[in-house]
């Protein structure tokens, strides 16, 4: 099954990044590393890099550092905390599709967030706007993620023995310490594991700008997965969409690695 889903895609990806193909038709023609070339001198390849890495470091940023907040606030709940892991994982499960057609609905001109910011003086165009459009899609994205993040940070930290929170407690370390060398180096892997797997969503997110902007305006939102399906299904060029898709592969790849060099993966601290 992983091969199937998984393995053989990546490398029928790469064989047809290699030739020029409209989709349709039975000839493939092979033209080696043209698509490559075409890639890295494309301006519109760049700017959704730009656009992409400027997504994806946002909801990271946010999600991550919220859902570690909110975990360590929620795992002081008690009896509530089932209750509130089930109310802040609500946006997880919601259709990125539906959130979007709301979202989209509260940052028009005529929305809520649109009129509430109107009433403190300030008339604000989000979805219309170059500047603001991403910042909304950021919002929007990280909101998403939040609960997840949320969950799985709060299994990590019920997974350290209170044993640890304990013996730093008769010592006399404060709050600060207890946080700086216990908690935050036990919780190294699973912050990892948050950071990549939210970068990698980020990277691979499609509906969410596709639904809420089209990529505009100005294409101050035209992700890469915007950039490959106008490739793929608007111009017809499977093959150039292909090598789009191999090159944020190896991107996703190369950035996993460091974040795991960065954090020291499977060594102790």
């Amino acid at each position: 099954m992983i091969g199937t889903f998984s393995i053989f895609p990546i490398f029928y990806t790469f064989y047809l990044s290699l030739t020029d193909w409209d989709g349709f038709s039975r000839v493939r023609s092979f033209v080696g590393l043209n698509n490559y070339i075409r890639l890295f001198s494309s301006a519109s390849f760049w700017q959704s890099i730009k656009v992409t890495f400027y997504y994806a470091a946002g909801v990271t940023l946010l999600s991550v550092l919220g859902g570690l907040v909110l975990a360590a606030a929620i795992n002081t709940a008690g009896r509530l905390m089932f209750l509130y892991r089930i109310v802040f994982f609500i946006p997880t499960v919601t259709s990125f599709v539906a959130a979007a057609v709301v979202w989209r609905s509260l940052f028009s001109p005529a929305g809520f967030l649109s009129d509430t910011f109107r009433s403190f003086g300030l008339s604000l165009n989000w979805l219309g706007s170059p500047i603001l459009a991403m910042p909304a899609l950021i919002l929007v994205g990280a909101w998403m993620r939040l609960g997840f993040n949320t969950v799985i940070a709060l299994a990590g930290l019920q997974s350290i023995p209170k044993a640890y929170y304990d013996r730093a407690k008769i010592e006399g370390a404060g709050t600060w310490h207890i946080f700086r060398f216990i908690t935050l180096p036990l919780m190294k892997p699973m912050v990892l594991l948050l950071c990549v797997m939210s970068i990698v969503d980020a990277f691979l997110v499609f509906d969410l700008p596709y639904v809420m902007t089209g990529g505009g305006p100005v294409e101050a939102t035209n992700v890469v997965g915007l950039l490959i399906y106008k490739n793929a299904f608007h111009y017809y060029k499977m093959g150039f969409a292909s090598s789009i898709a191999i090159s944020v592969f190896l991107i996703i790849l190369l950035i996993t690695l460091i974040q795991m060099k960065v954090f020291r993966f499977g060594k102790e601290a």
